[in-house]
């Protein structure tokens, strides 16, 4: 049952949820990108990770903090938050708990941050609706195979026309509809292809038609995210995106075409997303790299007139 309890109607945070039901759909890489590519954009960025088991945000945000004390490097880390899933004996407990932590965890980073970044467990669970329902974007990453596919619908083993939503497709429906009735705001809702082969096919094509199709049911927009790409695995020990200056300090080997085309797929994926960035992050980022690019500059005369 979708919670009822109203979390900041009015928070000054734009709120965006990565989410999906299925495990290993590269949720935390697309929300630690996403996270990225806003902080460089000179927006405040807090991370909220909701997998409390497996904390594959967490983590990549640890990682990140830690190689950047090592190398000496200034690399932008959000300000992340881990929110534990409660496993007692009463159900309605847990859910009173979990609720508590996660009211207290927004209320502590909607007010001084313009974006929350939420990256959600892959099964359903309270806390993956709860977050669902407060999305002002929600991206759904999708492995790009009609197995990942059955999350959100079904087709036609002969045809491969849909024949029918899934259980997931049914919670987001029921969430944007919350939502609605809560503040009476839409959520963007955009299902992300991900691991994609560089191969035209036919299965590519047939899932690209279903999704279309579905998208016109369910009211979502499709785009392609990242291919299958062992760079994307190789940043994870060190907190790096393809978004990060790479080098052979950064990551220890020479910068290859897979990083520069990997980082291609992200900026695309970030047009698509359509994200507010706020004008005052736009100057903040702007100052930061007239601020990065004269440090090496020579002081003149009339610096310190000024």
């Amino acid at each position: 049952m979708l919670v009822q309890a109203n979390i900041g109607p009015h928070k000054s945070a734009y709120v965006v949820v990565v989410g999906n039901e299925k495990g290993g759909s590269g949720k935390s890489t697309a929300a630690i990108h996403i996270a990225i590519a806003l902080m460089k954009g000179g927006q405040r960025v807090a991370t909220i990770d909701l997998d409390s088991r497996q904390k594959s945000l967490t983590h990549y945000v640890e990682n990140r903090r830690a190689w950047s004390r090592r190398s000496k490097l200034d690399l932008a880390v959000p300000d992340n938050h881990c929110v534990e899933r409660r496993e007692g004996l009463r159900a309605d407990d847990n859910e009173r708990a979990e609720f508590t932590a996660f009211a207290e965890t927004i209320a502590a980073v909607e007010h001084n941050h313009d974006f929350i970044v939420i990256d959600t467990p892959g099964t359903d669970s309270y806390l993956m609706r709860l977050a669902h329902a407060m999305a002002d974007t929600l991206i759904t990453p999708l492995n790009d195979s009609f197995v990942d596919f059955d999350v959100l619908g079904t087709v036609d083993p002969e045809t491969y026309a849909l024949t029918g939503t899934s259980h997931y497709a049914e919670m987001v429906r029921e969430a944007r509809r919350h939502r609605r009735r809560v503040d009476q705001e839409a959520t963007d809702w955009i299902v992300v292809r991900n691991r994609l082969s560089t191969l035209g096919s036919r299965n590519k094509r047939l899932l690209a038609e279903g999704l279309n199709d579905l998208g016109l049911q369910l009211g979502f927009r499709s785009t392609e995210g990242f291919a299958e790409r062992v760079i994307y695995r190789e940043f994870f020990p060190r907190g790096l995106t393809a978004l990060d200056d790479i080098n052979e300090s950064t990551l220890g080997t020479r910068p290859s075409l897979s990083h520069a085309t990997a980082r291609e797929e992200v900026q695309g994926l970030l047009a698509m997303l359509r994200l507010p960035v706020n004008e005052k992050g736009k100057r903040r980022a702007a100052a930061r790299s007239e601020w990065f690019a004269c440090l090496d500059r020579p002081i003149e005369l009339h610096d310190v007139l000024e």
